[in-house]
């Protein structure tokens, strides 16, 4: 039984007041299981010593929720964070958006290894072999755009489907893994209206919001808004050591410098504008909280019945469909299921040190910043953190690894060297 937690700070129970990280327990507010105090504990941390704005963490087991956490502010000096706060959460999007096409799978409307020209022949890359399985797993050749894109081509889709459409994919699609960060969406979205002739948003709204229940939204209604927590933006600052990724940004013409330079201005403003959340920008600009995404990926960790899933169709989301050692986009190792983020240790430096580390088994998918789902149905587990103030890095900062790893512990998992957590 879920149980009210001794840090709610509506005043239940005693908070000790011995050190930064109990002080901080008392601004945060929900539930939790006894034996997750250590994941509470570390939730608080990540205000008291990781510069944490506003966030809110959940967790279910076996389809019941033993962690439910919030707290922190909206915005500097700005109102507090409530249980019903809402925020973009960036590329965790990418994972509402691949279960979209794999109903439409189940349906039997979409043959995700079938040749893309048969829905979709204007798009070049459909005449090179490509099909839908490659939008999902990065490896279609299209991360990016070479035509000038206008500031708002990701807000007005349009010119954004044109220029895919015109564009000669960077590789052979299929023989090379490049991460789509911002193209994946418009691909998987157009994928979705040719198959159903409604938006994905709409698709996802009607068939995994509705009935599972989610405050998540693609192409956010504007009744929402006022719940919606700004983006603090992350930017690198004078110490920061370049990475290999910011390194391959600054040459002109490469996919990293494509991809940052010419996607339009909606990452560095449009993301905190109304016009900017009511897009549907299936790759990046889906709007929910912890409790909305770790539903969605529970009903995947309990074998998918929900949504009329199978227990195979689930195991098939943690297998890979691509991997590299070298992503044409991130520039570093990378691994992908057919629309998900699978583990990813690269902590050794020769690696570039930046790692997704979970189950062996489980699957979702980190958002810039630092926000983070997963399911993982070998212990029936769903996870999410949602923040609103950017960390550094393309995957994981610290603040979310160590609530994963604070979550494996209290599971009874011991390690999680070589790669994952295991037993």
């Amino acid at each position: 039984m879920i149980r009210k937690g001794r840090f709610s700070r509506q005043g239940e129970g005693r908070v000790p007041q011995e050190n930064a990280i109990t002080a901080a327990l008392a601004g945060i507010s929900g539930q939790y299981q006894p034996a997750f105090a250590p994941v509470a504990e570390a939730f608080a941390a990540n205000f008291a010593e990781r510069g944490e704005l506003g966030a809110s963490l959940c967790i279910e087991i076996g389809g019941q929720t033993v962690v439910d956490l919030w707290g922190g502010h909206v915005a500097p000096d700005g109102p507090r964070w409530e249980r019903d706060t809402v925020h973009v959460v960036f590329s965790c999007t990418k994972a509402a958006t691949a279960l979209v096409l794999h109903l439409l799978v189940k349906d039997g409307a979409l043959d995700l290894d079938a040749p893309l020209r048969d829905i979709w022949p204007e798009l070049t890359a459909s005449q090179h072999g490509a099909t839908a399985r490659m939008i999902l797993d990065h490896s279609i050749g299209l991360p990016a755009v070479a035509e000038k894109a206008p500031a708002e081509a990701l807000v007005h889709p349009d010119w954004m489907l044109r220029a895919l459409e015109r564009q000669t994919p960077f590789w052979q699609p299929g023989t090379r893994v490049g991460y789509h960060a911002l193209t994946y969406g418009f691909l998987a979205g157009e994928v979705v209206r040719r198959v159903t002739g409604q938006s994905l948003g709409q698709v996802f709204h009607d068939r995994i919001a509705t009935p599972l229940g989610l405050d998540f939204h693609i192409g956010l209604p504007e009744a929402v808004e006022a719940r919606v927590a700004p983006i603090q933006l992350w930017r690198p600052g004078p110490g920061d050591k370049p990475t290999a990724f910011l390194l391959a940004a600054r040459e002109a013409g490469s996919t990293p410098n494509l991809f940052v330079f010419n996607s339009g201005d909606w990452g560095s403003k449009g993301v905190n504008t109304r016009a900017g959340r009511a897009a549907e920008i299936g790759a990046a600009n889906g709007v929910g909280h912890a409790r909305a995404l770790a539903r969605m990926f529970g009903a995947l960790a309990t074998g998918g019945a929900e949504l009329g899933l199978s227990a195979d169709d689930i195991a098939g989301f943690s297998r890979a469909s691509s991997a590299t050692g070298r992503d044409a986009t991130l520039q570093m190792p990378t691994r992908f299921g057919p629309g998900f983020m699978l583990g990813m240790d690269n902590r050794h430096p020769a690696r570039g040190g930046e790692s997704l580390i979970f189950g062996r088994n489980a699957f979702g998918h980190v958002g810039a910043g630092g926000s983070v789902g997963f399911a993982d149905p070998e212990v029936e587990l769903s996870f999410a953190y949602t923040m609103n103030r950017q960390g550094a890095g393309l995957l994981l900062n610290p603040r979310g690894q160590s609530l994963i790893d604070a979550t494996y512990r209290a599971l009874g998992y011991r390690t999680n060297s070589p790669g994952f957590w295991a037993r």
